[in-house]
């Protein structure tokens, strides 16, 4: 009968027999769990000799016998050999060592689990009725998926002395181009403060014991400012909470995220930041615009477009060699665009407005910035919308126009 147990090995001796390309692999999993290797093998291969010449394990250059167990803990034995391999588990089980015989699992008295991890918890799978690597290991990496994607519960039961915050980019909506790590960090969380926009969906699948803080902006209304969002993190972490921030697009292309960092380093919270897609970028990609193209256009620009153009704004605006992306900009689009022509941008350079990015209600009007303002207006453009200009924006740079005219409005 097998029993799965979780064994420390920190700085206690394993005896390694055999040196070769399993021994190689194994004896790295052993190090990265912090045990300290005897390796015993006549040969081993130049990564496991280079280990023995830096000193990083002992290596006795000859055959195995029952002394080399003195003072282990554990032993692992793959020599390619049944009877050398049969003769190391016999001496380890004499001197009450556990033993993984590699080369038949099911005649050892230990087994290593196909493991997988996820933050602070582990998961092996051995199988019990005679060894079945292949087997453990599609199971593992089943699991593994599952982890990734937020499926099963990882959140601890008791809490953590400190808590923690985790500023988390949600990217563009869709729940699947979420990181992998987005999805953990939100598995494990205790209570998640999120915007409006990004990855909502994935809040359906948390716990019902989560706390879910609703900070959402919305054009000329902020019911939460900053500062207060800001002691929520604060609040709850110093609380012993894991505490995830959830945002749409990327923490710091202005989500404010650098803000939050300061005020939960300031109350000595510990922070991270996870990187998201920026709806930057990954907007304009939904609706075929390009932000970087070769010989179209080799410098992106992205702005805040509630802000009046800066002088290099206005100068990426004359170059037919950059794109400008514009957020936040749909109110403030006349003002911005006044400024443009203004500065010297030609009248005909294209313009797309998306609009709903990646949802279903996702719209493209294309225009140019002369008449950006007038297409604006008589296709009811709304937030949240992002703006692209530059050459990137013409409706044939990748697609035929009949095609691209197709859903889209066309100035």
């Amino acid at each position: 009968m097998i029993a799965l147990a979780g064994l420390d090995l920190t700085d206690k001796l394993v005896v390694c027999v055999g040196g070769g390309s399993v021994a190689q692999r194994r004896i790295a999993r052993l190090r990265a769990a912090g045990a300290r290797v005897r390796l015993v093998a006549p040969v081993a291969t130049p990564a496991l000799a280079a280990l023995a010449a830096s000193g990083d394990i002992a290596w006795m250059p000859r055959g195995f016998v029952a002394e080399d167990l003195d003072d282990a803990w554990f032993c692992h034995t793959a020599t390619g050999s049944a009877s050398v391999d049969a003769a190391v588990v016999a001496a380890a089980d004499a001197r009450r060592v556990w033993c993984v015989n590699a080369g038949h699992g099911g005649k050892g008295t230990a087994r290593l689990a196909a493991e997988t991890a996820s933050g602070d918890v582990m998961v092996g799978v051995v199988s019990t009725a005679g060894a079945d690597p292949r087997r453990s290991v599609a199971v593992r990496d089943a699991i593994a998926q599952r982890l990734a994607a937020g499926a099963l519960p990882l959140r601890r039961r008791r809490r953590p002395l400190v808590g923690s915050v985790a500023l988390v980019g949600g990217g563009p909506g869709p729940i699947d181009l979420m990181t992998v790590r987005a999805r953990a960090l939100l598995a494990e969380a205790d209570v998640v403060v999120h915007d409006r926009l990004g990855p909502t969906g994935v809040l359906r699948e948390l716990g019902d014991d989560v706390e879910l803080v609703d900070v959402g902006k919305r054009p000329q209304h902020h019911p939460v400012p900053q500062d207060e969002i800001n002691a929520i993190l604060v609040d709850r972490a110093a609380k012993g909470l894991r505490v995830v921030r959830l945002k749409g697009g990327d923490p710091f292309v202005y989500g404010r995220g650098g803000e939050e960092v300061l005020a939960c380093r300031a109350a000595g919270i510990p922070v991270e930041v996870v990187p998201g897609i920026s709806s930057a970028i990954a907007v304009p990609s939904a609706a075929g615009v390009p932000v970087t193209h070769r010989g179209v256009a080799g410098t992106l620009h992205v702005v805040n477009g509630q802000e009046t153009p800066s002088e290099a704004t206005l100068a990426a605006l004359r170059d037919d060699s950059a794109t400008v992306v514009a957020l936040m900009g749909v109110s403030a689009l006349p003002r911005f665009v006044a400024a443009a022509r203004a500065a010297g941008a030609p009248e005909t350079r294209p313009v797309a407005f998306v609009e709903n990015g990646h949802t279903p209600a996702q719209r493209t009007i294309r225009t140019t910035l002369g008449a950006a303002i007038q297409d604006a207006e008589a296709h009811r453009l709304a937030n949240p919308a992002v703006l692209v200009f530059g050459e990137v924006a013409r409706a044939d740079l990748l697609m035929p126009v009949a095609v691209a005219a197709q859903g889209e409005g066309i100035g």
